[in-house]
């Protein structure tokens, strides 16, 4: 269970400065899940990186939120349905451009995406995002949501584990029952306490335990939409020590966060856009905002006085 707010150590002069997540990216100047947004939001500082996760026909997760690539691509179908191969042949990139284009309410004006490249367009694997952050030559953490219903169920939160493992990004085997676990030799990330780079999210609890079960070192972030009667009190499921409520939460119930607090969670905020929401995170004193705009997060919390969180604060 993680530390009360209240415990942790901190040498800053400032108040605690929520962590910066960008949700797939810099997804308001970019397509979403491509390398583009990804390295845009390192670019502009974003403490962490966001993606969701599906998995393939023949098996690999790729950076993709809809269950269909209709929307953010030139295709049509399922992603569960679709081999990497017939993804690869798919633009991921052009859609954010007319969608620019078709913005003109004046409230937000976005910059059109230049031509897209084929780094920019083509759909990113989950293990390309990997190599990124750990290329990033600074410390990014990474948020992945698996998404469910699938119809690979158990296989997500399987195929995730073994590639976080071969990353040196999974901690320590969880012993196999009966018995203490075999040994390996550890990777990177597995020795000298350094704190995870890695996160995993999820709207279902199963998949979390799942993760948890294989993974036991790898943090887990229970999201919800709605505050569900059972978790009013502050408890989250088994093994799951982040919160991740909605922004809709936080504003109707400002309350939950000291609840969270005082159960010894951390908490997350997705989808915090709006300066106003911005502003009552951090007076609230959340340890991360997920959001589609960190370079103006960011800048927000410089003009509030808020310092630098050190890594894995989050």
């Amino acid at each position: 269970m993680s530390q009360a707010p209240a415990d942790r150590p901190s040498g800053r002069t400032g108040p605690r400065r929520p962590a910066v997540v960008a949700h797939r990216g810099a997804s308001e100047d970019a397509p979403e899940h491509t390398l583009a947004a990804y390295r845009r939001a390192i670019e502009e500082g974003a403490d962490a990186l966001e993606c969701d996760v599906r998995l393939t026909a023949d098996g690999h997760l790729v950076c993709v939120h809809d269950r269909r690539v209709n929307r953010t691509s030139d295709g049509r179908g399922a992603v569960s349905a679709l081999e990497l191969a017939d993804l690869a042949a798919l633009d991921f990139g052009s859609w954010k451009a007319r969608e620019a284009r078709r913005d003109e309410t004046g409230r937000r004006q976005r910059e059109t995406p230049e031509e897209p490249d084929w780094e920019r367009t083509s759909v990113l694997t989950l293990e390309r995002l990997l190599e990124l952050v750990t290329d990033a030559g600074r410390p990014v953490e990474l948020a992945i949501e698996t998404k469910h219903p699938t119809r690979w169920a158990g296989q997500v939160e399987e195929k995730l584990v073994e590639l976080l493992r071969r990353f040196g990004l999974a901690g320590p085997a969880a012993p196999p029952a009966g018995g203490a676990a075999p040994p390996t030799a550890p990777g990177p990330r597995e020795t000298g306490g350094e704190p995870s780079l890695v996160r995993v999210m999820s709207f279902s609890a199963r998949s979390l335990h799942r993760v948890h079960a294989a993974a036991p070192a790898v943090p887990t972030v229970f999201l919800m939409r709605f505050l569900l009667p059972r978790f009013r009190d502050g408890r989250l499921p088994r093994g799951v020590g982040i919160a991740g409520p909605s922004v809709r939460i936080v504003r109707g119930n400002p309350g939950y966060v000291a609840r969270l607090h005082r159960a010894g969670h951390r908490v997350h905020v997705w989808t915090v856009d709006e300066p106003e929401d911005v502003a009552m995170c951090a007076r609230l004193g959340v340890e991360a905002v997920i959001t589609n705009r960190p370079r103006h997060v960011r800048a927000q919390l410089d003009r509030l006085g808020y310092d630098t969180p050190p890594t894995g604060d989050a």
